[in-house]
């Protein structure tokens, strides 16, 4: 699922009358899931992509929350959710210009953990390993290349400060999820009656959109849900043999389901790194053991390949019962 909002709002989020014009909070995120869903339109994927503009951010998420109670209510398989909101605009407050960056918010630990999951984590350190954060490496993974030219700047927090998204309603439900917004905002340009005062223009125009800079995280959008659409799923009942006392690692998964698979990729990294750095391809199997890398010292995940060299989100494993 790709949204952006088309509410807009003044200084007053619940005056109505107001000029509030909203170009880039967030007539930017529409337009660039419109533009997406013309683009995609004339693609075949092996997922459903849904192209979503949503009412109501402003006064507190409603169109979202709607959307993903009632796709959690009918059993809606959401692999992944990317809102864009406030993605139109380049330059600071200080003028500061970054037309090749965007930020992507992602949580670590997730809004629907139990408690029990809450002390599983805990023993295994899997903060940074959460299904919201595998979406955002691998939007940041396939976002990245010469077609885009844009760079994606992963922010390991849910939302800015003060601030919350489309995202959210849907990690409510479960589903992995995450936020792009533009690389600095300018707090003027946003959630302000249109003015000017001592000679500085207020108000969300559109004189201060940069429509190439909203192209571009557009493709990174792209790049993101065509490749989720086209690959397979992220294995399922991922585990890690902790049964005994070794410097080994042994990974196992459940067999995923496309006919077009090619096989699986074991990937780890420090702990401290904040993207996969080491890849293994594995084969068409279902359990491997990396010798002599010790499962205390470093993360380690498992992603399905296809026959066309899609490659889907990793899985992260935990400890077998």
């Amino acid at each position: 699922m790709v949204s952006g909002h088309y509410d807009s709002r003044c200084t007053d989020v619940l005056n109505f009358t107001c000029d509030a014009p909203g170009a880039d909070d967030d007539a930017s995120g529409v337009a660039a899931a419109l533009e997406l869903a013309r683009v995609m339109a004339k693609r075949r994927f092996d997922a459903t992509i849904v192209f979503m503009a949503v009412a109501g951010e402003e006064q507190g998420l409603f169109g979202s929350t709607f959307f993903a109670s009632q796709a959690k209510a009918q059993g809606m398989d959401v692999e992944g959710m990317f809102t864009n909101d406030i993605i139109g605009s380049s330059t600071s407050d200080k003028g500061r210009r970054d037309p090749f960056t965007v930020r992507l918010f992602s949580e670590g630990v997730p809004t629907t953990e139990t408690p029990a999951q809450a002390a599983l984590r805990q023993s295994i350190g899997g903060e940074n390993d959460g299904p919201s954060r595998q979406l955002a490496r691998y939007a940041k993974e396939v976002g990245e290349n010469s077609a885009t030219g844009m760079h994606v700047r992963l922010v390991w927090r849910r939302d800015r400060y003060l601030r919350g998204g489309d995202q959210i309603p849907f990690l409510q439900q479960g589903y992995p999820a995450a936020r792009f917004t533009e690389p600095a905002e300018n707090f003027a340009h946003q959630h302000q009656n249109v003015r000017v005062e001592n000679g500085q223009q207020f108000g969300d125009l559109l004189q201060f959109v940069d429509f190439a800079y909203t192209a571009g995280v557009a493709r990174v959008n792209g790049a993101a849900l065509a490749n989720l659409a086209w690959a397979p799923t992220a294995p399922e009942e991922a585990k890690i043999d902790t049964t005994q006392l070794t410097n080994d690692t042994t990974v196992t998964w459940k067999a995923n389901p496309e006919p077009d698979l090619a096989g699986y990729e074991v990937v780890w990294r420090e702990s401290t790194d904040a993207l996969w750095t080491h890849t293994i391809p594995v084969g068409n199997v279902t359990s491997y053991t990396i010798p002599d890398l010790s499962k205390d010292n470093v993360q380690v995940g498992v992603r399905a390949v296809d026959r066309d060299g899609y490659r889907s989100p990793v899985a992260f494993p935990v400890p077998q019962p």
